[in-house]
């Protein structure tokens, strides 16, 4: 464990159980599409996914996300974003 105090193992371990469970959900939701990537490990799809090649502008009030085309993952990270977006709210 990372330290000697069960109050902050307890937290580290949550907030593990945590990224676990967002990669999970992430692949089962968003990355069904990609048979590569939705069987990918959490150090994969940090590689291939999380770590993007990207600008981050405002234009008009708004924030415009700018992939690199080049990115051979960007159409898999860009049809992901969209069903993100498209997932009903929770209830």
């Amino acid at each position: 464990m990372p330290s000697k105090a069960w109050q902050l193992n307890a937290a580290w371990i949550l907030a593990a159980t945590i990224a676990a469970d967002l990669d999970a959900w992430t692949r089962f939701l968003l990355l069904h599409h990609e048979p590569e990537l939705a069987a990918a490990g959490p150090e994969t799809l940090r590689m291939k996914l999380y770590h993007l090649p990207a600008r981050l502008t405002a234009h008009a009030r708004r924030r415009v996300l700018h992939l690199d085309r080049t990115w051979p993952w960007a159409r898999a990270f860009t049809t992901a974003w969209q069903r993100a977006t498209q997932l009903p709210p929770p209830t």
